[in-house]
């Protein structure tokens, strides 16, 4: 199993010049590459619209590390699983029926988030957005585990 975390833009703001020892290692395992043990290695679960969101976070940082250039890094190592805009519409015909759409709290821009995570395979979340954690915690037929702090997810 691949060791694949979704990263909410409102946690990515915590990449640039951090001074928190967790983020620094979660920075850290997220950079590690290593060719020969693919096993041990990071894997970010992106959709399109994250990564133009993770662009216009990022856009004002004036950091060696935020999360673009983890992202261009991952890429170039094949360690980025995008899940396309045609898996997502696939995704939300299949299990976004009326009650459960009746009973999602989130945004709009968040609910083409849910399938990124739920088509993951941990199905880990880093995220701040409380509606959005509600939502993929009571979202029928899968299990995630969804954290707001990056100690409290055993990612590694």
């Amino acid at each position: 199993m691949r060791k694949d975390i979704f990263i909410d833009n409102n946690i990515t703001k915590n990449f640039v010049n951090p001074l928190d020892t967790e983020y620094k290692r979660l920075i850290a395992w997220l950079m590690r590459f290593n060719p020969t043990e693919t096993h041990r290695n990071a894997y970010l679960v992106v959709s399109n619209k994250l990564i133009a969101e993770y662009q216009r976070t990022a856009g004002t940082a004036h950091s060696a590390i935020n999360i673009t250039v983890i992202i261009n890094q991952m890429t170039r190592e094949g360690r980025l699983i995008k899940v396309s805009n045609e898996e997502i519409k696939a995704f939300k015909r299949e299990h976004f029926k009326a009650k459960v759409v009746k009973n999602l709290t989130c945004n709009q821009e968040d609910r083409d988030h849910i399938p990124v995570v739920l088509l993951s395979e941990r199905k880990y979340v880093l995220s701040l957005d409380m509606n959005f954690v509600k939502d993929l915690l009571n979202f029928p037929g899968f299990t995630v585990r969804a954290e707001r702090r990056p100690q409290d997810l055993p990612y590694q």
